[in-house]
Parts: C-alpha cells; sequence; structure tokens
C-alpha cells in the first residue's frame, strides 16, 4: 500500500465565489490562478492550485452543526511565520475564533465569510515522533484539547525575544 505524498488542494462550494476567494487570498497570501463563471482556482505556492471555489448556484448557506468538514489546517514553517500572518490578518481585522496550543501543535483557527473554519499552525517539535509521543502521553489523555493562549500576547512575547521552544510548551 502507498500513501499519498501530499494534500493537493481542496474546493468549497459557495454562492459567493468572489468573497470566498478573495478571503482565501488574504488569509493564505495566494492568488487566483483561472477564474470562470462557475470555479475559480487558487495557489499559494508552486502547485497549481490549492483550493478552489464552485458556485452551488443558490444562496443559502449549509447548517454549520451539520455533518460534514469540521476545518482544513495549513502548517507554517516556524512560530515566527505564524505569528506574523496573525498580525497582518489582524490589521485586515480578520481574527481568530480560537487560539490553542493542542501539545503537538500551536494553532489558530478563523471562519471564513461561508462558515467555514481553517486552522493555521505550527508543529511544537522539530521531530514527528515527539508529537506521536505527546499524542499518546498523559498530558494529552488527561486533555486532548489542549490550552487556550493570547496570540496578542504571544506575538508581544516572541517580538521581545522570548525563544521559540518557550513560546510553544504548552501552557
Amino acid at each position: 500500500m502507498s500513501a499519498p505524498a501530499k494534500l493537493a488542494h481542496f474546493v468549497l462550494r459557495t454562492s459567493d465565489i468572489d468573497r470566498l476567494a478573495s478571503w482565501y487570498c488574504r488569509v493564505l497570501e495566494a492568488k487566483v490562478v483561472h477564474r470562470n463563471k462557475f470555479i475559480a482556482f487558487a495557489t499559494f505556492d508552486d502547485e497549481h492550485h490549492r483550493v478552489a471555489f464552485l458556485d452551488r448556484g443558490f444562496d443559502k448557506n449549509p447548517d454549520p452543526e451539520s455533518n460534514g468538514v469540521d476545518h482544513i489546517a495549513f502548517t507554517y514553517e516556524s512560530l515566527g511565520d505564524l505569528l506574523s500572518t496573525y498580525v497582518r490578518l489582524r490589521q485586515e481585522e480578520i481574527l481568530p475564533e480560537r487560539t490553542i496550543n493542542h501539545g503537538m501543535t500551536t494553532s489558530m483557527y478563523y471562519v471564513d465569510p461561508d462558515g467555514n473554519r481553517i486552522e493555521l499552525q505550527v508543529e511544537n517539535f522539530k521531530d514527528p515522533q515527539q508529537g506521536l509521543d505527546f499524542m499518546n502521553g498523559p498530558v494529552f489523555e488527561e486533555n486532548p484539547i489542549g490550552v487556550l493562549f493570547d496570540a496578542d500576547e504571544m506575538a508581544e512575547l516572541y517580538a521581545s525575544g522570548v525563544p521559540e521552544e518557550q513560546l510553544l510548551q504548552q501552557g
């Protein structure tokens, strides 16, 4: 059996392609690479497209509490990258609905204009095995959700020179 090499893209159904594409392009620093009446494709790296927006053909949004995808996550290279993205989005009045250190990741959850959730995160451990070990340890067993944190405070601490390793420690 072979596992996939990477996540290629995801497609969101919407009643307003332009509004949703604009939001994702702002948040992910992406660009639309193709747009027609029914679909728009955007990317933020060398992949031809990472996200697409498909016109559903009607206005009513789905119930956000119904079954379906809860969120889609994007990993940043460093805490500095995650925090600079937070500061940039804050200046555009795009704020996370929740900021939480899960132990293996430090994450910020945002809601797009259609009510879909995305997670912007950074890995807390350099070695993936350490993340797995944490998930199978007593701290995660007792609290698999994690610890909330104040993004403004973390950004200030990071800017003041507090080491990344210290800021990524849960709690």
